[in-house]
């Protein structure tokens, strides 16, 4: 009897699919006509097609169905004349392709947004599309396996960052692939927050506020993605269980990854250029950081390349337990600082780290140094604690305490060691020459130093 049962339930279903598919059809819609209507009158499985033209107002999709230009590129613009959100998706199962989607409005508030798809949406593919406008670009929440590909999105660069939404909006989200997407102009480009088993790689932001941003979530993959002219290029924050790795982050004025209370996360193979704070905004204690680790630990900082930051990396706050190494540190006048009462060693089973002020050397040829390095002394700790003491930096008295402190290593103060400096920069050794003689590290490291005194 359950047999039978089944039997004709599965037959009931494949009638239904059947009717369904049969239903479903392809629709040519202008601008003269009424898309809403045709949104409403749809059934599943329809692909909707826009001619190229521009269809204003307020749009809510009710069925599963693709809504896209004709041909390859966006043509068809979905204007929302400065008021809420431009298209609302209410159901799964949704195609959004090649469409130009602008002018959605400018509440924050309210979540006004190009793209916003409703609680509990699933399988929906975002693709190729063009969306310009004040407030979030694509809103999604409490959704999962969703696809977000190849859209270039546009903020408003007329109105202050903190007024601006974020380009990609990711809240209460499993399993979303954001992939080759550029965002430029937003507040922040991809935002993630109280979210998990999502991939973000091959993005490219720029002129922001921050390029990622996470908050709350876990178990999440950023992969080779790029950001530039930010404040600061990656901010994680308050979440555990990241796999970063392979990331660009060039021209940042605070930071090149901010790091708030981060736990058993991975940070890998990430190049950082260029954090430097602009002269209109300097003002005492801030620096533009290559690394910010802040109440963080556990976490594992291997293979990364910080490249002329005012600081390569700066602990505080308990950032402790953490793996440091295979890290090349080019050109940054402050290569660590690190400010506490427990001694930090940054090497892993014999491999340190690179340092461009190195001035060791390495008798047996096995690219690690001989000599033990320390990037800081207890005088880089007093002028931390103390910034006004920098005036002193070059006085007789400081350079007697430098002595006696290297001469007398129990004064020592705890902080970070690398006992097994590297010779060749592994991430870049085209760059970083094992070759130099001690005359030309020297030469380096006074180069250094005049850029630091400079910068004072």
């Amino acid at each position: 009897m359950k047999l039978l049962l089944f039997k004709i339930l599965s037959i009931l279903v494949l009638s239904l699919i059947a009717q369904h598919s049969i239903l479903a059809a392809t629709i040519e819609v202008s601008p003269a006509d009424n898309l809403q209507q045709t949104l409403d009158n749809s059934v599943d499985g329809d692909i909707i097609i826009l001619a190229p033209g521009r269809y204003l107002g307020n749009f809510v999709v009710k069925h599963r169905v693709t809504l896209r230009s004709i041909g390859i590129k966006p043509t068809a613009v979905i204007d929302a004349q400065g008021q809420g959100h431009a298209l609302v998706l209410e159901q799964s199962n949704i195609v959004l392709e090649n469409l130009t989607i602008v002018n959605w409005g400018h509440d924050l508030t309210e979540q006004d947004s190009g793209i916003y798809a409703v609680i509990n949406a699933t399988n929906i593919t975002i693709k190729g599309n063009h969306l310009k406008g004040d407030g979030f670009g694509i809103w999604l929440q409490k959704a999962k396996n969703i696809k977000v590909l190849a859209n270039v999105i546009q903020g408003n660069i007329a109105l202050r960052s903190a007024d601006r939404g974020n380009g990609i909006q990711l809240s209460i989200v499993q399993d979303v692939a954001v992939k080759n997407n550029e965002i430029f102009h937003t507040r922040d480009g991809l935002y993630i927050i109280s979210s998990q088993n999502n991939v973000l790689e091959n993005n490219t932001m720029r002129d922001l506020r921050y390029g990622v941003h996470f908050m709350y979530s876990h178990s999440n993959n950023v992969l080779n993605n790029k950001a530039y002219n930010t404040r600061a290029g990656y901010a994680l924050m308050s979440s555990r269980n990241l796999i970063v790795d392979g990331n660009l982050t060039e021209n940042s004025e605070d930071y090149g990854f901010l790091m708030n209370f981060i736990t058993s996360s991975t940070i890998s193979n990430n190049d950082v250029k260029s954090v430097w704070t602009k002269p209109k905004n300097k003002v005492l204690g801030r620096d533009g950081k290559g690394f910010f680790v802040y109440n963080s630990a556990y976490n594992t900082i291997k293979n990364n390349r910080i490249d002329t930051a005012e600081i390569g990396i700066h602990l505080t706050a308990g950032s402790e337990n953490t793996k440091v190494y295979g890290n090349s540190f080019i050109n940054n006048p402050i290569q660590v600082k690190y400010v506490s009462n427990k001694k930090q060693e940054w090497s892993f089973e014999g491999k340190g780290n690179y340092w461009s002020n190195y001035l060791g050397w390495d008798m047996n040829g096995d690219n690690i140094g001989d000599v033990i390095f320390e990037p800081n002394d207890g005088i880089d700790q007093l002028i931390w604690r103390y910034p006004e003491m920098k005036m002193l930096m070059d006085s007789p008295v400081v350079l007697i305490l430098r002595w006696i402190q290297k001469e007398f290593p129990v004064l020592k103060p705890p902080g970070v060691k690398d006992s097994f400096p590297l010779m060749r920069s592994p991430t870049n050794p085209l760059i970083e020459d094992a070759t130099l003689s001690v005359v030309q590290r020297a030469n380096m490291k006074t180069a250094l130093l005049e850029k630091e005194a400079y910068t004072l």
